[in-house]
């Protein structure tokens, strides 16, 4: 509803736009009628008002002045004027003053009605805007916060980060911390509601504890820029909080003190670290970068470029390869002490490898043959011996399934590609004509083609292209330089020369068999 403040000092005309102006239908209440410009001054102290109706000449104080005060408290509010006046200079300054309209008394209540109803259009007009601004804001910081964080932000966006979202606000030293949903990366299947439910009430915590900047980084991390403060850290009293209220866990990564918002980014790359090391150090809890020995940082950085050595040998279905890299990764979780420990690092190996399959549109949840509610039967082996049997085997058959889904992808695109080709045999198309066709790089299309149907393009388009001769040899009573150009060869000795190779015998031969 909008409220509608009217002023006339004409009692009757006050009570007739009252009464008979149907302001339930156009979506309006009226919240005061009065008599003088004073008490219609007092109203838009108290409430707040989208239109004002009023007489132009009240005394005391015009309408135009009304008018003048209200938009000083307000530039958005709309202001129609009514008056017996035709005078051209009140006229005048109603429109300086950008009135919606100028309504003559005495007053036809349709054109006060069609006024109203252009006031609305501009208001619902307004509004939708300003929702669209609203909903854009949190986005906008969000990502002026990320390239903060990470270290790509420019002078400009710490200019508008400190006068728009309250940077310049921020009390250093401070830190950077990031939080993680527990257990989501094992369980992909779960509706994406559950995720963006648990991380709003991670994030009204959050704000319920002080903190003003807090990021999202992706659908189970969020960064936090924490003030200074003493006594018990914010987010050691949003993990404890979350385990104590929710029904799920949180662990969380802080980094060292910084003391401007320049050095926010190091502190923040300091809490990844930490919280990457969440399977050495167990989930439910705050992990310090201060804390993490620099064996353990490498250790972390030395496994993730194994990992990747082993997605590429699984990618091109080297299998010897594959068990040597696995082998290797498991040599380092021998070294590892505490059994939970070792199940972290075996659930971490599994999440790297989604997140690897996820580049191919695989699922590995599927291929791996895990229930979403049996994702901890890597708690159930009692020895790094039986993860590693079983993972081997796992990996061996998600890279053979690989192999033969990348083989059916290319075959269903060489495929398309050859019914492409005999539908222009006539043509003389090239590989690159065929690359930009199927937007592909020449070189990868001659390999996969190559690969999928053992002869090169030329081969194979020359191939189709004498099949195509026979088929007209034998059907039709074209003429033999007639077929010749109907296949693509302008000049018939060359085809007559190409179909012997092929054929054994001329074309006229052919046709006689």
């Amino acid at each position: 509803m909008y409220k509608v403040l009217l002023a006339d000092d004409e009692r009757l005309d006050l009570e007739g736009m009252r009464t008979f102006i149907p302001w339930q239908d156009l979506g309006m209440e009226v919240v005061a009628g009065v008599m003088n410009g004073f008490d219609a001054c007092k109203v838009l102290d108290t409430e707040k008002v989208d239109i004002i109706v009023t007489d132009v000449r009240m005394p005391n104080m015009t309408g135009l002045e009304l008018a003048r005060r209200a938009l000083e408290r307000s530039k958005d509010i709309k202001i129609i004027f009514v008056s017996g006046y035709q005078d051209f200079s009140y006229v005048k300054q109603a429109l300086s003053l950008n009135a919606v309209n100028y309504v003559l008394k005495p007053m036809d209540d349709q054109e006060l009605i069609d006024s109203l109803l252009k006031v609305r259009g501009d208001l619902d007009e307004e509004r939708q805007r300003q929702d669209a601004y609203w909903q854009m804001v949190p986005i906008v910081k969000n990502e002026y916060l990320l390239q903060l964080l990470e270290g790509t932000s420019s002078q400009k966006t710490i200019e508008v980060l400190s006068q728009e979202y309250e940077m310049d606000r921020f009390h250093f030293p401070g830190i950077a911390a990031v939080l993680e949903i527990d257990d989501r990366s094992w369980k992909p299947n779960e509706e994406n509601q559950t995720e963006t439910d648990e991380m709003q009430q991670v994030v009204a915590l959050c704000r319920e504890l002080g903190v003003r900047q807090i990021c999202k980084i992706n659908k189970t991390r969020i960064a936090l820029l924490i003030e200074h403060s003493e006594g018990e850290s914010i987010p050691e009293q949003v993990v404890h909080q979350v385990k104590r209220k929710l029904a799920f866990s949180i662990t969380a990564g802080v980094g060292d003190s910084c003391g401007t918002i320049g050095e926010l980014s190091q502190s923040y790359k300091q809490a990844v670290e930490a919280l990457d090391l969440k399977m050495f150090y167990g989930k439910g809890r705050v992990i310090g970068h201060g804390e993490v020995r620099p064996s353990e940082k490498e250790d972390v950085k030395h496994l993730d470029a194994k990992l990747e050595a082993l997605f590429g040998a699984m990618s091109s279905y080297e299998l010897v390869r594959i068990h040597d890299e696995l082998d290797e990764l498991f040599q380092v979780a021998k070294s590892l002490k505490s059994k939970l420990t070792l199940r972290n690092y075996a659930l971490y190996i599994v999440m790297k490898l989604d997140n690897y399959l996820q580049r191919t549109n695989e699922n590995v949840y599927q291929l791996l043959g895990l229930e979403l509610n049996n994702y901890d039967i890597m708690m159930q082996f009692e020895t790094i011996n039986d993860i590693h049997l079983w993972l081997r085997r796992r990996v061996y058959e998600i890279s053979e399934t690989l192999q033969m889904n990348k083989q059916k992808k290319n075959w269903k695109l060489i495929k398309q590609i050859i019914d492409f080709m005999k539908e222009r045999t006539h043509d003389n198309i090239t590989l690159r004509d065929l690359a930009e066709q199927f937007s592909l790089s020449p070189n990868y299309l001659g390999l996969i083609f190559k690969e999928e149907t053992g002869k090169n393009f030329s081969e194979y388009f020359i191939q189709l292209r004498m099949e195509k001769a026979c088929e007209l040899l034998k059907s039709t009573n074209l003429k033999i330089y007639e077929i010749a150009d109907r296949v693509g060869y302008r000049h018939l000795p060359y085809f007559s020369r190409q179909f012997k190779e092929m054929y054994g015998m001329t074309p006229l031969e052919y046709r006689r068999t």
